[in-house]
C-alpha cells in the first residue's frame, strides 16, 4: 500500500487501559431497572439500548451508552471512587496490543459490562470491560489506496450501540450495522453521493428515534458536505440534509440551501464542492427532537 502523507502517533500499542481502585469496588449506581419502553426487535441480547435508556443515562454512571455518554454530550462521569485522595492508588488492571502505531481516536461506547470501540481502517472490536478479552471483531476491508484521500490518518472515532445493534462508518464511506451479541453483519449501505471526489467518514454515527445519523469528511479536498439518516433496521435511507448549496441551475433540496446560495459569490463555485462537512459532533436534543 502506498500511504503518502504524514503519520500520527498517540500510542504503539495501547488502545484501552483500565485503571483500577485497589481494594474497593467501583458503586453501580442508580441501574434503570424499568422495562425499555421502545420495541427492540434484535436477536441480539447485548447493547440493549433505546431512547429512553439514553435520556436516561445519568441514573447508570458505571455504562458510557452514548459517545458523550448522554445525549447532552458533556462527557462528564459522575463516578467518584477515583479522586485526588484515591489517584495515587491506581494501577494497571489490563492493556491491549492493537498491532499499530497509527492514531487510535475511539471513544469506547460501555454498556452492561462490554466495551465496544474502533482502531485503525475502521476496524471494530467487543471486549470483556473488566479483563479485555476479546468476544468479536470485525474488520470492513477498507481498500488500502482509500487513506490518500483522508486529511488526517487511518482514523475512526467510535461506535453507537442501539437495539442490539452497533453501528460505525468505514473509512471509504459506508455505514455498518452489526449484531452486537455476534459481531455478524446484519446490513450495510454507501453513504456517498460522488465517488469522484475525496469523501471520508471517521466520525462517530449517532442514534435517536430509529435512525441512526452519519455525515463525512474531505472539505480540505473539494466535496460537498451532508448528514443523511438511515432507518437503524432496515439500513434504508429516511433523509439527507446538505450543508452547503450545489449548482444552481440543478434546483435547490430545501429552502435553506437556496436562501443560503445567494450569499455565495463569485463564477462556478458549486464545482469545488463548498465543504462544510460534519465530519463528528452531532448532537441529537430529545426534548426538541432536532439534530445539531
Amino acid at each position: 500500500m502506498n500511504k503518502s502523507f504524514p503519520i500520527f502517533t498517540v500510542g504503539a500499542i495501547v488502545v484501552a487501559v483500565l485503571i483500577y481502585f485497589y481494594n474497593s469496588k467501583e458503586s453501580q449506581g442508580g441501574v434503570i431497572e424499568d422495562e425499555i419502553s421502545s420495541p427492540i426487535t434484535s436477536s441480539s441480547s447485548v447493547g440493549l439500548i433505546d431512547d429512553k435508556r439514553i435520556i436516561e443515562a445519568e441514573g447508570e454512571p458505571e455504562n458510557w451508552i452514548a459517545h458523550g455518554r448522554t445525549y447532552e454530550e458533556q462527557r462528564f462521569s459522575p463516578l467518584t471512587k477515583i479522586n485526588k485522595e484515591s489517584v495515587s492508588d491506581l494501577g494497571l488492571a489490563w492493556y491491549k496490543d492493537m498491532g499499530t502505531n497509527r492514531a487510535l481516536e475511539a471513544t469506547p461506547i460501555v454498556v452492561d459490562g462490554i466495551m465496544f470501540f474502533t482502531s485503525t481502517w475502521s476496524r471494530v472490536y467487543a471486549v470483556e470491560a473488566k479483563t479485555g478479552e476479546t468476544l468479536w471483531s470485525f474488520d470492513p476491508e477498507v481498500p488500502g489506496e482509500w487513506a490518500r484521500k483522508a486529511c488526517c490518518d487511518i482514523v475512526n472515532r467510535g461506535v453507537a450501540v442501539y437495539q442490539g445493534k452497533v453501528f460505525f462508518a468505514s473509512l471509504d464511506g459506508r455505514l455498518f450495522s452489526l449484531n452486537a451479541e455476534t459481531g455478524e453483519k446484519i446490513w450495510e449501505v454507501d453513504t456517498i453521493t460522488d465517488r469522484t471526489r475525496a469523501y471520508t467518514i471517521t466520525g462517530a454515527p449517532r442514534v435517536a428515534k430509529g435512525k441512526v445519523y452519519i455525515g463525512n469528511g474531505g472539505a480540505e479536498y473539494g466535496v460537498r458536505g451532508y448528514v443523511t439518516a438511515y432507518d437503524t433496521e432496515t439500513g434504508e435511507q429516511v433523509w439527507r440534509f446538505f450543508t452547503v448549496p450545489g449548482d444552481p441551475s440543478l434546483g435547490f433540496e430545501d429552502p435553506a440551501m437556496e436562501m443560503a446560495a445567494k450569499t455565495w459569490k463569485g463564477t462556478n463555485w458549486w464545482e469545488f464542492g463548498g465543504g462544510g462537512t460534519v465530519w463528528n459532533s452531532i448532537v441529537y436534543d430529545p426534548d426538541f427532537n432536532n439534530i445539531y
